[in-house]
């Protein structure tokens, strides 16, 4: 079984079990871009049921739309919002016409279930119309914008989530490390000891910074331009409309919207898109950074740092018994890198908007939608498959420091600056350690003294060496 529906196109057959219709089945057909269908994204079309309903709500209460027929568009917006839908939000994340298409497969959707709900037919749009109801007093230049912003906000709460965890796997290990003495390192050298529980401690603030960032870029999502129509003037708006579905969107959603002041602007402007974009670039280098890290602590194991063991996830080669790799870090910097290179694409789609509108909102969407998935699954993944699960090797580490020369800094308040390099270069030549030129040799300390000068309170805590 199949209807039959027109636009100024023409006609097309469209099988009954389909809720969507001609509009969309053209978007469909004409961008086969990423294969990644609007139905990827259950928080965007969710936010589209939202931005749809608070329309139909608006247009209800000012009587610009039927009361019988706006109810049941609602309706239909209840069944997007509850993901009962979500199978029939086919088109491609990107997209020309500025995310049109995803607009009519809103449009077309609610209108078809809207119709069911009356009694009637799909497609019978005399009565519940996708354009001439659905999209009463809209444009896809206002609802596709806001239904973007309030998907990002949605969807940035579960990564808010991700980064919190991780933050908290990280000052957990800080604690466990906390008395585990390590050198640290300046330019890949030794510099002076720390503890590694200090080092996961470091990581565990830097992350929660990020997390602080993205509260901070997200607020700016709030001000929206429902209501702005095709550039900004409200035209075909019903008068007090805009104010008006803002409000209720902001009361369905429990997001404080913001209605933007000057419309025009915000129709055209993606700066906020920009904003969150640089944020998670910023994330992404640092926990590119952080990886990086690990990655060194854990090297070898016989033959590198050796400062901690990672979880041992999966053989580390075809050819070589025995290896084991550092992958979760390797494929959280490798996912890091791809939001990076993202972040230039929302940048460069950012400038490419020309007078009234940005007709390339759908490639932000696609860039920032993905950035945050990605980063959520990795993030987590650190946290389960890596951070959860590192051990220390605590005499391995207490050894390193000890025997390395850049601990004679510890004894410069003692011995003043010359006398300490001229100990350090000694033992650079000659392979000694520390304590055998400065106890043993020079005598320049008994053991005693050595003892309390490189216990590990006094090691790690600088202010204490007098």
């Amino acid at each position: 079984m199949s209807r039959t529906e027109h636009d100024f196109l023409g006609q097309r057959e469209i099988a009954d079990d389909i809720y969507y219709g001609v509009q969309t089945i053209r978007g469909k057909e004409n961008f086969h871009i990423t294969g990644i269908p609007m139905s990827q994204e259950p928080y965007f079309v969710k936010a589209l049921g939202y931005v749809k309903k608070a329309a139909a709500m608006a247009n209800r209460d000012l009587g610009a739309i039927d009361a019988k027929v706006a109810d049941a568009i609602i309706v239909g917006c209840d069944r997007v919002i509850a993901g009962d839908m979500m199978d029939q939000f086919v088109t491609d994340f990107i997209q020309g016409g500025a995310g049109t298409s995803t607009n009519m497969n809103a449009n077309e959707v609610i209108a078809n279930l809207a119709l069911e709900s009356l009694g009637f037919t799909k497609g019978d749009y005399q009565h519940v119309s996708p354009n001439d109801h659905v999209n009463y007093g809209q444009s896809t230049n206002d609802t596709y914008p806001t239904a973007f912003r309030l998907a990002l906000i949605l969807r940035l709460e579960s990564y808010m989530t991700a980064l919190r965890q991780l933050q908290e796997a990280f000052f957990a290990k800080g604690r466990e490390f906390d008395r585990v003495l390590k050198m640290g390192r300046t330019h890949l050298q030794d510099a002076v000891p720390m503890s590694l529980g200090a080092e996961f401690r470091g990581w565990g603030t830097t992350i929660g910074e990020e997390v602080d960032r993205i509260s901070e870029a997200r607020a700016l999502l709030r001000e929206i331009n429902l209501g702005a129509t095709a550039i900004g003037t409200s035209v075909t708006a019903a008068v007090g409309y805009p104010k008006l579905a803002v409000r209720h969107l902001g009361a369905l959603t429990g997001v404080d919207f913001v209605l933007a002041g000057d419309l025009v602007e915000a129709t055209s402007d993606t700066g906020a898109y920009v904003q969150l974009s640089g944020v998670l670039k910023r994330t992404a280098s640092k926990l590119t950074k952080i990886c990086n890290d690990i990655r060194l602590l854990a090297s070898g194991p016989r033959a590198g740092l050796n400062e901690i063991n990672l979880p041992q996830l999966q053989p580390g080669s075809s050819i070589m018994p025995g290896k084991v790799n550092p992958v979760i870090p390797e494929v959280v910097n490798q996912t890091s890198f791809l939001v990076i290179g993202l972040d230039t694409t929302v940048t460069l789609a950012a400038s490419a908007g020309q007078l009234q509108l940005n007709v390339m909102e759908p490639v932000i969407s696609f860039a920032l939608f993905f950035s945050i998935r990605t980063m959520e699954r990795a993030v987590n993944s650190l946290r389960e498959n890596c951070v959860v699960g590192i051990t220390a090797n605590e005499e391995h580490t207490r050894n390193m420091v000890l025997n390395s020369l850049g601990i004679v800094t510890v004894l410069k308040p003692l011995l003043g600056y010359k006398q300490c390099a001229e100990i350090a270069r000694e033992g650079y030549k000659s392979g000694k350690s520390l304590h055998q030129i400065v106890v043993v040799e020079r005598k320049l300390l008994t053991q005693e003294k050595w003892d309390e000068m490189f216990s590990f309170e006094r090691l790690i805590n600088p202010d204490l060496i007098g």
